[in-house]
């Protein structure tokens, strides 16, 4: 009995993996024209806690728990590369897709992407 449920537990564990894997290949990676196509005049947000209005300008507002801040954004080498003005505020990405849902991913760097989706802005 033991060893059917060791089984049982090692096929759950490898049928999770195999769909977590899955769903990591459907993101694409999107070049520097597709991120301009993509994030021009929408808001980048997760809906609750934060959300990034990327403007056809450049301009760049951002709204975080109530915090409100302004700044810019750009294309360099195929990243979405933001300025809010302090050096510990500007940072590079590269950004992933799978249908709705975007991830926007530190290169070179174990950090857990930012996730989220665009949207036509609200405000």
């Amino acid at each position: 009995m033991k060893k059917f449920a060791a089984f049982g537990v090692l096929a759950i564990a490898v049928v999770g993996y195999a769909v977590c894997s899955e769903a990591q290949e459907h993101f694409k990676k999107l070049s520097g024209t597709e991120i301009r196509a993509k994030f021009a005049g929408m808001e980048f947000t997760d809906d609750v806690h934060w959300g990034e209005v990327y403007e056809t300008s450049g301009r760049l507002k951002s709204e975080e728990m109530g915090t409100k801040r302004v700044g810019t954004w750009r294309i360099e080498k195929d990243q979405l590369c933001t300025d809010y003005g302090k050096q510990a505020e500007r940072s590079c990405y590269e950004v992933w897709m799978s249908g709705k849902s975007v991830q926007l991913r530190t290169p070179d760097s174990n950090a857990l992407p930012l996730e989220g989706y665009l949207e036509v802005p609200r405000r």
